[in-house]
């Protein structure tokens, strides 16, 4: 198979649909040396080049006006190793690719985010993250990554081969190269029990610290407007499986989570006024449940009503605080916010740019319906995060730079002046890049 190539302006999307770029050249490499091939004539044309994923990111972190490559033929598991438990997968497989082929060689990821849309490298790139008291971001999962640097050439690197571009490039937001394949550490495929409860706003916040020790993955969502809370807790079974039954299932995934949902939004965005109401009738439509299934089954769930969204990641003690800031913040405003926020927790991790490197970490994630004006809520929002620290998810909206970054992240300069020896010349730049890792 060989690759794509096409010219001229196409217009280039993201999922979300605020975020558009008008590429000179768009390429579909078939293999490895396909992709070098690309990187290589790009720097020799002068054009700077960008890889995309599925475009899930709300930021600009993929967008070019220079060669876009896709990944789509990048795809697939080259290689899974029983006795090391790995596996290496080509840059461009989608997260449900690898999920299911997981599963049907008896394997799984530790721990992932509630979507598997994403390719592997769109989603560790710009760190993408579960809910965990061990275990969070799929980059904390990497074991070795290959990269295709400036002059074409693939740089392999792990904890002992080049651990010094290792301990940065798992979350290089695109800046260090482009990925070509990515090992995971796997373990065999275990059974999840989640529990699903509706919780008083009060409750959950006073009792976040036992919730979240008592707990291998624990999360909550808060609907604004109401002193309403649902809360998921994820532990390890011993089985036997109960996987949600067909009909129940449909009804609280497709039916409440995304069809009904996807109405009460349309409505509110034509109507702000009725949002408290709906507000309260969806906090109260989703009932108690409990199901037991493999991870990714538990883990993630189908995401058809589109959003823009901001998350900032905080240290873990000041999540509850924060939490309740926003919550005045939304009773004293004219705000009326249609989507329920929500609160994930991380360890702290070793790599340079993770928003849970070197801390313990929680994550509070605001979210509007796509269409929506987003910029005052984002801002209010925005200000409570930063005056705690807060480090924005790189992938999701904000407004920090370079500048904020170095006060915020302790090994900044670290990834700064690797993307300095890596990347001189920013032949992976971007208007994004250039705010948020300076020039």
């Amino acid at each position: 198979m060989s690759g794509i190539t096409r010219t001229g302006r196409s217009t280039w999307r993201n999922w979300a649909g605020n975020v558009t770029a008008r590429p000179v050249r768009e390429v579909s490499p078939a293999s490895i040396r396909e992709l070098a091939d690309a990187v290589r004539q790009a720097a020799e044309d002068g054009l700077r080049v960008k890889a995309v994923g599925t475009g899930h990111s709300f930021t600009a972190a993929a967008a070019t006006d220079g060669v876009l490559i896709r990944p789509d033929l990048l795809t697939g598991i080259r290689e899974i190793d029983r006795t090391a438990m790995t596996v290496t997968v080509e840059a461009g497989t989608p997260l449900k690719r690898l999920n299911a082929a997981l599963a049907r060689e008896g394997l799984s990821l530790t721990n992932m985010g509630d979507i598997m849309d994403q390719t592997v490298a769109g989603a560790t790139s710009t760190g993408t993250h579960g809910t965990g008291r061990e275990s969070a971001s799929i980059a904390a999962q990497i074991k070795a990554l290959e990269l295709v640097t400036t002059d074409g050439s693939l740089l392999t690197c792990s904890e002992k081969e080049n651990p010094e571009i290792f301990a940065a490039a798992r979350i290089g937001l695109g800046a260090l190269g482009v990925i070509a394949a990515i090992t995971f550490a796997v373990e065999p495929v275990f059974l999840l029990t989640a529990r699903e409860e509706p919780m008083a706003f009060d409750r959950v916040t006073a009792e976040f610290d036992a919730l979240f020790a008592e707990n291998e993955h624990f999360e909550f969502y808060w609907f604004p407007h109401t002193g309403n809370c649902n809360t998921k807790r994820n532990n390890r079974s011993a089985g036997p499986a109960a996987p949600p039954g067909q009909i129940s299932g449909w009804i609280e995934d497709e039916l409440l989570s995304n069809g009904v949902f996807q109405l009460a939004c349309s409505l509110g965005r034509a109507v702000p006024v009725t949002i408290p109401a709906i507000a309260k009738i969806s906090s109260r439509a989703l009932s108690a449940r409990t199901y037991t299934d493999i991870p990714y089954k538990v883990f993630t769930s189908p995401r058809r009503v589109r959003f823009v969204e901001m998350e900032y990641a905080l240290p873990r003690e000041a999540a509850v605080g924060a939490l309740r800031e926003v919550k005045a913040m939304i009773e004293r405003s004219p705000l009326r916010v249609s989507f329920p926020v929500e609160v994930r927790t991380a360890p702290a991790d070793d790599i340079a740019l993770s928003t849970a490197s070197g801390r313990e970490t929680a994550y509070i994630a605001v979210h509007l319906y796509k269409g929506t004006p987003y910029q005052s809520y984002f801002t209010a929002v925005e200000r409570i995060m930063t005056s705690h620290g807060g480090r924005p998810h790189w992938g999701k909206v904000h407004t920090r730079d370079a500048e904020y970054f170095a006060g915020v992240y302790p090994r900044f300069g670290e990834f700064t002046a690797l993307r300095d020896r890596l990347d001189p010349e920013r032949l992976f730049g971007n208007d994004y890049l250039r705010r948020v890792l300076g020039d």
